[in-house]
């Protein structure tokens, strides 16, 4: 049977959009790794600048690569980089959040104020100290936007896991022999599994959001490599002779990150019961005769 949370979620018109929306971008990325219309690395100066029309669908750019298949080559990349800062987000995310709640008092504290101090720095400035070290890279993206969030993350999720761990199951496992981690990964972190999902799709959007914009002032994806920010970048630079080129790759990025965001808008409110209540709750004022 399906789950609740997940009708749920099917039947908000924006949950549908966002389903939709990610689906269509695992598609497309699977999709990009056995075909496109085109070499989206082949060059052809005799059809630069095509309008869209058959072959090219999305027209061509300055050197007559094909548009449609670099934004599919692209989806890949926007693909590879939400899943893998999503995982760094989830270990950063998990572990200063276990270590805030179930740790001693110092160490809980000592936590508290390392995550007040890493969530003052923007994802964008963490990546660039990144990059100035190691250099930019798809890398630097994952890494950058997958701490950051996971600061989020944790500062989310610690006082979650610290109502949960005085509820009454997680006290008789602690009793019946169970040990922190058995607790841990039995007990807490299920029941405080929607919230952690939803700053995930959240993680997600910020890491597509931030691998174009990185790519586009030179700190993400080389120049070898497909990817949304870059196309921008290099199309922009024409935008006032040829502006159709430019709506193409702006769109894709528009429409994955705003289907994200309101995919963890509407996770919230799928897997929130106080939200569901609250919503039926219809407030009919006293008629008086």
């Amino acid at each position: 049977m399906t789950p609740q949370w997940l009708r749920a979620l099917w039947r908000s018109a924006t949950g549908r959009f966002g389903i939709v929306v990610v689906l269509v971008i695992a598609l497309t990325a699977l999709i990009s790794l056995f075909w496109t219309p085109f070499n989206p690395l082949s060059t052809d100066l005799t059809d630069r600048w095509a309008t869209p029309s058959w072959p090219h669908l999305l027209g061509t750019d300055g050197t007559g690569r094909d548009i449609l298949s670099l934004i599919m080559t692209g989806a890949r990349t926007t693909a590879f980089v939400s899943v893998g800062a999503a995982i760094v987000a989830t270990l950063v995310g998990v572990s200063l959040a276990a270590l805030g709640a179930l740790t001693a008092r110092w160490m809980r504290e000592t936590i508290a104020v390392l995550v007040d101090i890493l969530i003052a720095f923007p994802v964008l400035i963490i990546a660039m100290m990144i990059s100035s070290v190691w250099g930019g890279s798809l890398w630097v993206v994952i890494w950058a936007v997958g701490i950051g969030f996971g600061v989020n993350i944790a500062r989310v999720t610690r006082p979650e896991l610290r109502r949960v761990q005085q509820s009454d199951f997680v006290l008789a496992g602690r009793a019946s022999g169970l040990t922190a981690t058995q607790n841990l990964t039995r007990h807490l972190l299920p029941n405080v599994a929607p919230v952690f999902i939803v700053q995930l799709s959240w993680s997600m959007a910020v890491a597509v959001l931030a691998e174009a914009g990185l790519s586009y002032l030179g700190f993400g994806a080389s120049v070898v490599e497909p990817s949304w920010g870059i196309l921008l970048a290099d199309l922009q630079r024409y935008i006032s002779i040829h502006p159709l080129s430019v709506i193409w790759p702006g769109l894709a990025i528009t429409l994955t990150v705003l289907g994200l965001n309101l995919l963890g808008d509407s996770l919230r409110e799928a897997t929130d019961p106080t939200l569901a209540h609250r919503a039926a709750e219809v407030h009919v004022p006293e008629v008086v005769a």
